[in-house]
């Protein structure tokens, strides 16, 4: 049984950054709701406690029994999860009357195991409303700041320890040494969960699995699906059925050059044509939601049709990755639990009866990366921008016509070949562009034109749970704006994106 380390969520917007540096240590962790821990076994090595945007004070605020684990396991009360260790043993927290937020300076006040080679005033970031005024006789401070005299705390005879500010965020310059001094050094992590042995563990989980049943998987071109099928295939060979399907919303070419990246990666993948279905199910649409109810309702009506050509298929493979099955917890209305829906098939119905074998479920989108690289995928498919399910359905701002989707293939094609060419492609996590549904006025020769307006977009993340916008070489945006008008009939305007998420999203429906 591989060891890990559990996460208890309390709402944070920052909880799955806490995992994200645990994993960066090839430690396994998970993330849990606080009212929905799993079963504490031999393979749990520690729990962390995640920040929260409540009061401890508060009645209706995220409790945890931490008897269940306190003294038992190696535990780390981050902000809120501090605040809660303290005020459950009987210490006071309060309303420091200003929300201490920024970057502050630690100063070691005792020794500690969490503190071990963590440099004298080192910069952390504080984030709470509440301070920690006082703690019960068995708590020890071992870190302060100026303003927070129990910056950081460890409970006597235990291995249980409290940071009132958060060590997983960059701005805190040595967080991640002190996290890897508790999940390493207290909690005596092996760091041995790494890209490697997850393939060797995931392929032969899926050959105990599997067996000698049928999988059908339906395949987008991108990085979480491709590495899912790899995968697979490496446990099941010929038992794996791919499908590809043209929507009529890829980018250019697209559809040619998938299906000729995977013939070198020996899968066995059919392309269907299905452009006209999508074509017609979004006559008329201008709702964005709409048009994704329909783009994903055509879909599954496809990829049911291609799967019953198939006999005896058991089993649906999904690439869905960490992010995409965390359970993320509401607070501002009391405690609540929502999944996010697939985003890649969108949520096939039960009249399929297949089974899900999901391998990729536990990584996030960087660790998928890794082990697609174990597994020898080549570059250009692990390095490919994210691109959405709908397609270009949701950069099509308006109705969707043929007529529109070519112009727009070709818009995106100049924009995304001059970021390789460039060689800024790589710097980039996502880009494509967007037709508004909006003309302007413009002059081509001695002429008036009255023709359409692409928006470009290029965003910088990690996730893409937050993201910023990229800071393009003006001359580069010059030279892709000059080309796309003079050689894209219908184009006379182009602008460039420069909102951040938030408060904007990456797509702009």
């Amino acid at each position: 049984m591989s060891e890990k380390i559990i996460i208890l969520d309390f709402g944070s917007q920052v909880t799955q950054l806490i995992a994200r540096r645990v994993r960066e240590l090839n430690i396994y962790c998970e993330i849990h709701p606080f009212n929905k821990i799993p079963t504490i076994d031999e393979s749990v090595k520690g729990i962390i406690l995640s920040g929260s945007p409540c009061s401890v004070r508060d009645e209706d605020s995220p409790r945890v029994d931490v008897s269940l684990f306190r003294g038992k396991l190696p535990v780390l009360g981050i902000c809120y999860g501090a605040q809660l260790l303290a005020f459950l043993g009987g210490g006071e927290v309060y309303n420091s009357g200003h929300r201490e937020y920024g970057r502050a300076a630690l100063k070691t006040v005792a020794p500690s195991p969490l503190l071990e080679g963590v440099s004298e005033n080192n910069q952390v970031w504080m984030s709470h409303g509440d301070t920690i005024m006082s703690i019960p006789d068995d708590f020890e401070v071992i870190g302060s700041t100026d303003d927070v005299k129990y910056a950081a705390f460890h409970i006597k005879g235990e291995q249980t320890f409290g940071i009132q500010f958060h060590p997983e965020v960059t701005h805190s310059l040595e967080g991640k040494t002190m996290l890897k001094n508790f999940v390493i050094g207290v909690c005596n992590c092996s760091q041995d969960w790494t890209a490697d042995s997850f393939v060797d563990s995931t392929v032969a989980a899926l050959k105990a699995q599997l067996g000698d049943d049928k999988v059908v998987l339906g395949l987008s071109g991108g990085v979480d699906s491709s590495v899912a099928a790899v995968l697979i295939h490496k446990a099941i060979g010929k038992n794996l059925y791919c499908i590809f399907v043209d929507n009529g919303l890829l980018r250019k070419n697209e559809f040619e050059d998938v299906l000729e990246s995977y013939k070198n990666l020996g899968l066995n993948v059919k392309g269907v044509n299905s452009k006209d279905i999508f074509y017609k199910a979004l006559e008329g649409l201008t709702d964005p939601e709409a048009k994704r109810k329909a783009i994903g309702k055509a879909f599954i009506d496809v990829f049911d049709q291609e799967s019953h050509l198939i006999e005896d298929v058991k089993w649906l493979g999904q690439g869905t990755i960490y992010p995409d099955i965390i359970e993320s917890v509401s607070v501002s209305g009391g405690p609540s639990q929502t999944i996010k829906s697939h985003h890649n098939v969108g949520g096939l119905p039960d009249y399929m009866k297949l089974q899900v074998v999901e391998p990729l479920k536990t990584l996030f989108k960087d660790e998928v990366r890794l082990v697609g690289k174990t597994l020898e995928i080549p570059q250009f498919i692990l390095g490919r921008h994210p691109f959405p399910g709908p397609g270009l359905g949701i950069r099509i701002l308006g109705d969707i016509t043929a007529e529109k989707v070519q112009i727009l293939q070709e818009v995106d094609h100049i924009f995304i070949n001059g970021l390789k060419n460039r060689g800024l492609y790589d710097g980039v996590w996502q880009a494509g562009a967007m037709l508004l549904p909006i003309q302007s006025v413009g002059v081509m020769g001695d002429e008036r034109t009255y023709e359409r307006v692409v928006a470009l977009r290029a965003v910088s993340s990690v996730d893409g749970m937050t993201a910023d916008w990229c800071h393009l070489p003006y001359d580069f945006l010059a030279d892709i704006s000059n080309e796309i008008i003079n050689k894209v009939k219908g184009v006379n305007r182009v602008v460039y994106d420069i909102s951040s998420k938030p408060p904007a999203t990456i797509e702009w429906e």
